[in-house]
């Protein structure tokens, strides 16, 4: 879930108006400034060679790898196959399903109005990752109709009560290079801070056996309109696009619930392609919000 680094400011601070002139700096300070700039435009490319051969060799390692968990995943579908399994039971009060689609219709205006247009400048700031999966941002009303029912029954939420503690309704993903991922997402935690969204929650995964990545819930304080946003490696969103059917395999609720056998298989197979996702330099320093807490004894 998260990602805010040092000094990555919006384009837009002002100054003093667009005619005021800043004071002439010391003729060697600004020839110190260009030196360092030349040096560190010169060194750079030096400097990221070992880490362009060390991504593009776990990326080989990693499309083979992946190869054999497709197959294992192949293997698994032929052995339990999906159509064998009764559908989940789609709630049916049409009272309820008119009055989640009118809180759904108010959550895609958000969207399009308040969220995506700042996310499209934050991407922009930054050619070294991109949004990913945009044009899925929206959850399918179905989804949110499932989720929300359950919220009801177990905590007698109104539907419009429900669909405002749904965190993902609106979700976006970052995809970073592993070299540059720690910078990047501490950079656009910033990013997304300077542009008045309200962090609420933040998860890194980096250190799970069957899950990496770090997963941010946030706030547009204005509509109060929660959204997601989680921060990949290529390879990270492919190996959770890959297991993904597990995971909801393993969610499922009773009385589809996989036998213990099956999800012993499938967890196994999570942790199996979760293993081989490289983790990026420094990926596990980025902090939970709130902090976890350390028991003392």
């Amino acid at each position: 879930m998260p990602p805010d680094g040092p000094g990555d400011n919006r384009d837009d601070h002002g100054g003093g108006g667009r005619d005021a002139v800043p004071p002439a700096e010391p003729r060697l300070r600004q020839e110190y400034a260009a030196d360092r700039r030349a040096a560190a435009s010169a060194e750079e490319p030096a400097a990221e060679e070992p880490a362009a051969a060390k991504e593009q060799a776990a990326a080989q390692q990693w499309d083979e790898s992946s190869k054999e968990s497709r197959w294992m995943w192949s293997e698994y579908q032929r052995k339990w196959p999906p159509e064998e399994r009764p559908p989940t039971a789609k709630p049916d009060n049409p009272a309820v399903n008119g009055r989640v689609k009118a809180e759904c219709d108010r959550v895609a205006e958000r969207e399009q109005d308040k969220i995506s247009p700042p996310l499209r400048a934050i991407e922009s700031q930054d050619p070294d990752r991109h949004l990913i999966g945009f044009e899925y941002r929206l959850k399918g009303q179905d989804r949110i109709t499932e989720k929300i029912d359950g919220m009801m029954k177990e905590s007698g939420f109104t539907p419009e009560q429900a669909v405002s503690q749904v965190p993902d309704a609106i979700r976006y993903t970052l995809e970073y290079r592993e070299a540059r991922y720690t910078q990047g997402v501490l950079a656009d935690i910033a990013r997304l801070k300077d542009h008045g969204f309200t962090l609420d929650k933040l998860k890194n995964f980096w250190s799970d056996e069957q899950y990496k990545g770090i997963n941010s819930q946030w706030i547009e304080p204005g509509s109060g309109q929660r959204f997601e946003v989680q921060f990949h490696t290529r390879i990270s969103f492919e190996a959770k696009q890959l297991t993904h059917g597990a995971y909801e395999r393993l969610r499922a609720p009773q009385p589809h619930k996989p036998d213990k056998f099956e999800q012993m298989v499938l967890g196994a197979f999570q942790k199996k392609v979760t293993a081989e996702v490289p983790v990026p330099p420094g990926a596990d320093s980025i902090l939970d919000y709130p902090e976890r807490r350390t028991d003392v004894r």
